[in-house]
């Protein structure tokens, strides 16, 4: 279980991009509500009853609110490292919905050993300055009975855009994403037993490719490497990138951009909580997987 190597990420331009994004980042992020959808139904596939559940990167909420109606007994802690987005996850509470609100870096926990019995993060973890250090700190929170799930990115998101970008810059400039060994890989150096993981494949579609650029600015979705260009590059470059990815149309003139999304679960060793598998499921340890 080599450690591939760690993209460097600017934790400072993470922050700043989802505070932009933060006023209208429910009107870009249609992938996230469809994927936090997905997550949020698996749920049901649980048969326990936590008091302590933590939506890790809840964004603006709406994962929190879902949560607190699923367990109405439980206390919901919704964590995201941006203010902004607590501002506009405030709106989703009610009195009947409360939950708490906590800006903290989520590889920094401001919560106690063994205290979150239910770890819940949507598409948080592709932006994880230092993904065994994020589990880790996923691990060390949760309770004996304490159980993990999670989405994040594959590889082959953005691929369309990265391949753009290469005919117009050798440097770097999409986000690299880890694989989904190398997720399971980390979960297990964690200390998480037996993680399961499998991934669904997204085609989001676009009128132009300027409008794909608006909505990663949208979600603050935008390159956050330590060592990235700042910036398109001048309106020459960006006009080469627009120019590159109109080439990528297809033949109904839309501009078609792949998401690879990994759906994750593990829990703490020797206290499985029961899992109901779905009617046509298999569930599969990532052990039991062998690398291609």
């Amino acid at each position: 279980m080599d450690r591939p190597p760690a993209p460097a990420l600017d934790r400072a331009a993470v922050r700043r991009h989802f505070e932009r994004a933060s006023a209208g980042y429910d009107a870009h992020a249609a992938l996230a509500a469809a994927v936090r959808g997905e997550l949020l139904a698996r749920l049901e596939l649980l048969a326990f009853e936590p008091a302590l559940v933590l939506d890790l990167g809840t964004g603006t909420g709406h994962a929190a609110r879902a949560l607190r109606a699923r367990w109405p007994t439980a206390r919901v802690l919704a964590l995201d490292l941006a203010p902004a987005m607590l501002r506009a996850a405030r709106r989703q509470a009610s009195w009947r919905r409360r939950f708490d609100l906590v800006c903290a870096d989520g590889a920094r926990l401001p919560l106690r050993d063994g205290s979150v019995d239910l770890v819940f993060s949507n598409l948080m973890l592709p932006w994880a300055v230092d993904l065994d250090r994020q589990f880790a700190e996923i691990r060390r929170v949760l309770a004996p009975r304490g159980y993990a799930t999670f989405t994040t990115l594959g590889p082959d998101t953005l691929r369309e855009l990265r391949g753009a970008w290469r005919e117009v810059d050798a440097r770097e400039r999409v986000h690299p994403f880890f694989d989904l060994h190398d997720i399971g890989d980390a979960l297990v150096r964690a200390g998480f037993a037996d993680p399961v993981m499998d991934v669904d494949r997204y085609t989001l579609t676009y009128a132009d490719p300027a409008a794909l650029l608006a909505e990663l600015r949208g979600v603050g979705g935008q390159c956050a490497l330590a060592d990235r260009p700042r910036g398109l590059g001048g309106r020459g470059r960006r006009a080469a990138l627009l120019a590159a990815l109109e080439r990528r149309r297809g033949a109904d003139g839309r501009l078609a951009i792949s998401c690879e999304v990994a759906f994750g679960q593990a829990w703490c060793p020797g206290a499985t909580p029961p899992i109901r598998a779905r009617r046509g499921e298999v569930v599969v340890p990532i052990t039991a997987l062998r690398r291609r």
